[in-house]
């Protein structure tokens, strides 16, 4: 099962991106939790610098961008 954290505090770019990471693990079919990371403690023990981010399974493979459902599920297909 995929681990996926959307760091973020909660501006728009954040959310949306929750959202769209959350729409394409459910088009996957994938096994997988999602979840919001706003503790800013957490976000910076990732190294990331620009937000909103995407973690999967521990490793940062997003930072700084909105990204579209087609990106998002080129990025968890990996």
């Amino acid at each position: 099962m995929k681990k996926i954290e959307v760091l973020g505090t909660g501006c728009s770019g954040c959310r949306a991106l929750f959202e769209t990471v959350t729409r394409a693990v459910g088009e996957m079919s994938l096994e997988a939790t999602v979840s919001k990371e706003e503790n800013l403690e957490r976000i910076i023990s990732f190294g990331v610098m620009a937000l909103p981010a995407l973690v999967v399974d521990g490793r940062v493979v997003s930072a700084g961008r909105r990204l579209s459902l087609d990106e998002v599920k080129a990025l968890l297909a990996r």
